[in-house]
């Protein structure tokens, strides 16, 4: 089991971990204070702006678990790049917290201020008199300023990690400049794989809690896009490091697909004759939308890239295993051990004549 060995690794896992305990403990109150609040009862069915909060911190539980498993990853593997991709991916979460205050906002007002439809009675989730979000507000407003110190913080110790790796990555890379090239697209499409996941799953999370009203199809749809989803980032990676051409080809496609299935829901929220259904979160899931349509059009460059480059001899190298140190084994991810095609690795062994 891997263990950061230097000062910047161990600083860099701390750093995101206590990130970790102090936005999910913050979140956790918030969600414990709007539970109180809530009347309950049979008169008060369950409504989409009910789920707003706990979907919130839900997104934030599975987010910041998902980034720690990056980042142990990431060190294990010294992988720079993605050690970037989460300072980026930080930023993702800073604009999601930055964007709860309005809707969280919204959500007490809107519970406050409720009608029954079916008497169009006031019908009250929230008491008039509660005093709910002068008392959470504070900690929303800290959420973002927490997540954007954290980044800064992360952004520092990545730097000096970058120098750090540089070493030790260049001792199991090629010296053909050509081969560090395609090394390191391999490594950026297979990082943007696994940030890929997080944002499709964030965004249809929120779509099958928080959006009603939706046609049977659609909603179908949506679920059984999930299972589809991990199951094309999981082949992607697959066929990537075989180099398989045919199957590249139909994940590309399936890119596409998915590109277009964004792009339509992003357009679909803001459609007067829609818009209403998707008013509880759209903000969240606009900026889920956009940032996963980005991360699309990058996987798609770089899968493109990455079909380009097959039999030029990168295969022997990502499917290689070595020693990467004198206490841990490299991932295949990031070991380019310095082979060249048609030459066997030399002996290290001592020939006694």
């Amino acid at each position: 089991m891997y263990r950061p060995t230097t000062p910047w690794t161990w600083a860099f896992m701390l750093t995101t971990t206590a990130q970790a305990i102090v936005v999910l403990a913050m979140e956790s109150y918030i969600f414990a204070r709007f539970q109180e609040s809530l009347l309950g009862g049979k008169d008060h069915p369950t409504i989409p702006l009910v789920k707003t909060i706990p979907t919130y911190l839900t997104l934030f539980i599975f987010g910041f678990l998902y980034q720690l498993v990056l980042v142990y990853d990431a060190l294990r593997l010294k992988n720079t790049i993605q050690v970037i991709g989460l300072c980026f991916y930080n930023c993702g979460m800073l604009i999601y917290a930055s964007i709860q205050y309005d809707q969280v906002n919204k959500a007490i007002v809107g519970l406050r201020d409720w009608n029954d439809p079916r008497s169009n009675n006031p019908l009250p989730y929230i008491a008039p008199a509660d005093n709910v979000w002068p008392i959470i507000r504070p900690y929303i407003l800290a959420v973002p300023c927490i997540i954007a110190f954290f980044t800064i913080l992360m952004s520092v110790i990545a730097w000096k990690l970058y120098d750090e790796f540089a070493w030790t990555i260049y001792k199991h890379i090629s010296a053909d400049l050509r081969m560090k090239r395609r090394f390191l697209t391999f490594q950026i499409y297979i990082a943007i794989l696994k940030f890929d996941f997080f944002f499709f799953l964030g965004f249809t999370v929120q779509f099958l809690v928080i959006v009603t009203n939706v046609t049977d199809t659609e909603f179908g749809l949506t679920i059984a896009a999930i299972p589809v989803t991990v199951m094309i980032l999981f082949m992607a990676s697959f066929w990537t490091r075989r180099e398989n051409k045919f199957g590249m080809v139909i994940t590309i496609f399936m890119y596409f697909a998915g590109l277009a299935y964004f792009i339509f829901k992003l357009a679909r929220m803001y459609q007067p004759k829609h818009r209403d259904f998707y008013l509880p979160a759209r903000k969240n899931l606009t900026s889920f939308a956009v940032i996963t349509i980005v991360l699309i059009v990058l996987t798609i460059i770089n899968a493109s890239v990455c079909t380009a480059n097959f039999d030029k001899g990168l295969k022997q190298h990502v499917m290689k295993r070595k020693i990467g140190g004198e206490e841990e084994k490299m991932d295949n991810m990031t070991e380019l051990p310095d082979l060249k095609p048609g030459h066997a690795p030399v002996s290290s062994r001592m020939t006694i004549d």
